[in-house]
């Protein structure tokens, strides 16, 4: 009976320093499990400037499981994670970060609950050792999209996942250019189920996730998986439509019945028009966000380039 064969996705960006001990303790963990399935390592090199890249080219060398797929530049995270996929064989795929925040045994508790017939296993974290800012902004994060999002993402998640080879052809299929890939897991369907875990402290380096990354993936989770901002401008318009119509009633009953009552009124148009212009600015920018998106998807551009591929076969 041939085994099944379990890919694991690995966005790599300048983790020069964790690389080795990440391949050693994956190597560790999957052993124990290696009688029953086969393995494939596919590291997505984004674009790092550091040492990666030749270190990635020797692991492929002396490991026959790993395999590097090369960019021309960084494309992200969400990308390099889509890469992977494109090219990963396996039965299942999991996506994992190799700087060991996400511990490769969890990938086991995974594979038990695919076992057990579930397509879309991920990974929630019961706790996390984070900075204040990261854990501030997933919290905020996370709330929005409960309340946005058609498709709530559950929370406390992250890209770590498991996908059967059903939804993992089936996630193939998006290929928007603002790629939020949890979102996407989500939106698929089939049976799915959540392990939870302990993420862990980054021991080495620095997290590559600035604010200004955190704000552009929510961003895209909550545009591309959203439509109540738009819903929200409509909303506020009509509501302050409504407060226009009550002052000009106001002004007229005024002017017709109370003549002798000045209105001064200075302070208060101005105020008013300031705040008026705000929220049309406010409410265009929105706008703008969702046709940049329809632009950028117009394009029709491919979602990455690949400089090299190293360890796959010629097929």
């Amino acid at each position: 009976m041939n085994k099944k064969t379990i890919s694991f996705v690995l966005p790599v960006y300048n983790d020069e320093e964790i690389i080795p001990e990440f391949h050693r303790v994956l190597s560790a963990t999957v052993k124990h499990i290696e009688g029953k399935y086969n393995f494939e390592f596919i590291f997505v090199n984004d674009g790092s400037s550091d040492g990666c890249g030749p270190l990635l080219h020797k692991i492929a060398a002396t490991d026959s499981r790993a395999k590097v797929i090369e960019f021309s530049r960084n494309f992200g995270q969400q990308i390099a994670i889509t890469a992977g996929l494109d090219f990963a064989t396996g039965d299942a795929v999991i996506f994992m970060d190799t700087d060991l925040q996400d511990p490769p045994a969890t990938a086991l508790e995974l594979i038990k609950e695919w076992e057990k017939g579930f397509e879309v296993v991920y990974a929630v974290r019961r706790s996390r050792k984070d900075t204040f800012w990261k854990k501030f902004f997933a919290n905020i994060f996370y709330k929005l999209m409960g309340m946005m999002s058609e498709y709530p993402i559950p929370q406390n998640t992250s890209d770590f996942r498991l996908l059967d080879k059903r939804a993992a052809a089936a996630v193939r299929k998006y290929r928007e250019i603002g790629r939020f890939m949890r979102g996407i897991a989500v939106h698929v369907g089939f049976k799915q189920k959540g392990v939870l875990f302990d993420r862990d402290e980054r021991t080495v380096g620095e997290t590559h996730y600035s604010v200004k990354k955190m704000i552009r993936l929510a961003s895209d989770g909550i545009i591309g998986f959203s439509n109540v901002p738009l819903r929200f401008m409509s909303v506020f318009g009509l509501f302050v439509s409504f407060i226009s119509i009550i002052g000009i009633v106001y002004v007229i009953i005024v002017k017709l019945f109370f003549p002798h009552l000045t209105i001064q009124g200075w302070t208060l148009t101005f105020v008013a028009i300031l705040f008026i212009g705000g929220v049309q600015f406010v409410m265009l920018g929105m706008l703008g966000e969702y046709i940049a998106r329809i632009y950028a998807e117009t394009k029709g551009r491919p979602l990455y380039i690949i400089s090299s591929l190293h360890g796959f076969s010629e097929k």
